[in-house]
């Protein structure tokens, strides 16, 4: 292939409607075409605290189908979500018991990812088959806010094709995913670094699922209340 030819192909896939947001206090007027989005089943490209995601409701299943057909992915992997703050995650996914709330309350905002029974009426295709289902509230104020101006948690899978490396940078997105997607919010350079600790909270002891950003002996030193 020319580059000539490469270089129309990216300028055609980076097509995306771009909403360029303020990264630490989004107005809800800048996230109004983002949500309009979500909630009539399309996907958003999102900024989070690590790296961009993409942002579909997970209680619609047609709008799950598109976040994986946007991946070139498979059904069968299960997709993490983030909500706007423990309070949405009460309300819309599960209940936390005293201890993993401890959790809630210590680490987030933040990289800590827990997996909790998933309601009934979530997109089955977000748990994987698991009857699980991830959520964290990112530290990130465009992630929250969008969870909030939408009600509901919002999916938050890496935004790239399967296979291609996750990125922090918009432009990356725009270009892969560009006329896979619906629209791009655009808070400039996520801060990247390493991906949240995954900790399954079902049981009566917490499972280190996915070590990350928090060391596994802080995790149980909480939920023992040893800390």
């Amino acid at each position: 292939m020319s580059l000539a030819t490469q270089d129309t192909m990216d300028a055609w896939r980076s097509n995306v409607q771009r909403i360029i947001v303020d990264a630490t206090s989004p107005s809800a007027r800048a996230l109004e075409e983002a949500v309009r989005v979500i909630r009539r089943g399309g996907v958003i490209a999102m900024p989070t605290d690590t790296l961009y995601g993409l942002g579909a409701d997970p209680f619609r299943s047609d709008a799950v189908a598109r976040v994986f057909a946007a991946k070139g992915r498979s059904a069968g992997h299960a997709l993490p979500l983030v909500a706007a703050d423990a309070a949405q995650v009460r309300d819309r996914i599960a209940s936390l018991p005293p201890q993993v709330a401890r959790l809630a309350a210590r680490f987030w905002p933040g990289p800590l990812t827990l997996l909790v029974a998933a309601p009934s009426d979530l997109a089955a295709a977000v748990t994987g088959g698991t009857g699980k289902v991830g959520v964290r509230v990112p530290a990130h104020a465009v992630a929250r806010a969008l969870c909030a101006a939408c009600g509901t948690p919002l999916t938050a899978t890496s935004a790239n094709i399967t296979g291609a490396a996750p990125s922090a940078d918009p432009d990356d997105v725009a270009r892969s995913l560009g006329n896979r997607i619906d629209v791009l919010v655009d808070a400039g350079t996520t801060p990247g670094g390493s991906p949240s600790t995954i900790v399954d909270a079902t049981g009566d002891e917490p499972v280190l699922v996915r070590a990350g950003a928090i060391e596994w002996e802080e995790i149980e030193a909480c939920f023992h209340g040893t800390e």
